[in-house]
């Protein structure tokens, strides 16, 4: 375990605000992460705050954090395991401090099929199964195996599946009621030796059929190779521009909503959810499950309000893609905020829906 005092995490946070915290600590081990939890259960009468934090690629720091950082080493770690009774089927065990697409690479050279739409996602094993992380059709969710975790309020290890998470789009029990309740040291997925690609969402089949490659030619490679592209096209480095990726979740809204806003804006981008996949979000949302709930992407909605591409002082959203809040460069989490909320503001003013951050605002 390694333990630093009054430490920068402008390096620890992928929009590159630098902010300060009174301790960062690296846990490198189920028995640290032990130590860590019989730590916080005695500093919890000096209410001592603590803040577990995997690459920072979803976090918005808007002031010094008067407390603890705790973070996985960054290493990778992954353990391969056949299934016994189930065929096709293989298991990698990851640290939770592996970088995500490292894992996705590694998975799609071995033949190890279902990751590649996820491909070039920033972040760690371990905060993947915090935020449901998703793209072009697939869900972190859907291969989630399990996970697992030390206990902050009980010290012991535990083993969490994916069924009692209440994964829903970007959400789940980890970003609620379970908040910095669980150090998650290891993530188990499933996959799959058989190659069954996801073509139906965005213009994936589109670039395919200018690429010339047909179904039958398609490789998990291939994809990988073809999501990674778009990816680049479309998002910021963050290495040469700060930023966390998608900003705002997409906003459902039901049936009746979106023919009001379709009479208004006839050219209205939307897609239909099948609620089965959403479970209590959509329950909460409806009050009452099998109501048709529609998408509208965010990024159209604010391209639509004339945010695209501007830029506010040293903030700004990023000209390639409506959905991504960028520093230029010195700025404050609180200029980011301001930001996002004028961007809220436009978009409710406009269409009556309110976006909601998918980021985590500390």
């Amino acid at each position: 375990m390694k333990r630093y005092k009054n430490c920068s995490l402008l390096r620890h946070n992928t929009f590159g605000i630098d902010c300060q915290c009174d301790e960062f600590v690296i846990f490198e081990s189920i028995d640290d992460a032990m130590s860590l939890a019989k730590e916080q259960r005695i500093s919890v009468e000096d209410k001592c705050e603590y803040l577990l934090l995997g690459g920072g690629s979803n976090l918005l720091l808007t002031h010094d954090f008067k407390g603890k950082v705790i973070t996985p080493s960054k290493r990778f770690d992954v353990e391969e395991s056949l299934a016994r009774d189930e065929a096709n089927a293989i298991y990698l065990r990851c640290w939770a401090g592996t970088c995500f697409d490292d894992v996705v690479a590694y998975a799609v050279s071995h033949g190890y099929c279902g990751m590649e739409n996820l491909s070039l996602i920033p972040g760690e094993c371990g905060a993947s199964a915090v935020q449901n992380i998703g793209a072009y059709g697939t869900e972190i969710k859907d291969m989630l195996y399990n996970i697992e975790a030390v206990d902050l309020s009980t010290g012991k290890v535990v083993s969490i599946w994916p069924v009692d998470c209440q994964y829903g789009y970007r959400q789940s029990r980890f970003k609620h009621e379970w908040k910095d309740r669980f150090i998650i040291t290891h993530v188990t997925y499933k996959l799959s030796t058989k190659f069954t690609p996801c073509l139906n969402y965005g213009n994936l089949q589109k670039v395919l059929d200018e690429q010339r490659i047909s179904e039958s030619e398609l490789t998990p490679q291939i994809l990988r190779n073809i999501i990674i592209d778009i990816r680049r096209s479309k998002l910021p480095d963050p290495a040469v521009l700060g930023n966390a990726g998608s900003f705002f979740m997409n906003p459902m809204v039901d049936k009746n909503k979106l023919e009001n806003l379709k009479k208004k804006f006839p050219n209205i981008k939307y897609f239909e959810v099948d609620v089965a996949t959403l479970g209590a979000e959509v329950a909460a949302m409806t009050n009452r499950m099998g109501r048709k709930v529609y998408k509208i992407p965010a990024g159209w909605m604010i391209d639509h309000c004339g945010w695209k591409g501007k830029r506010v002082g040293n903030v700004g959203v990023y000209d390639k893609q409506a959905l991504v809040l960028v520093n230029y460069g010195g700025a404050s989490g609180q200029d980011v905020v301001n930001l996002m909320r004028a961007i809220q503001k436009d978009v409710f003013d406009t269409f009556g829906v309110s976006i909601i951050p998918e980021v985590n605002i500390k």
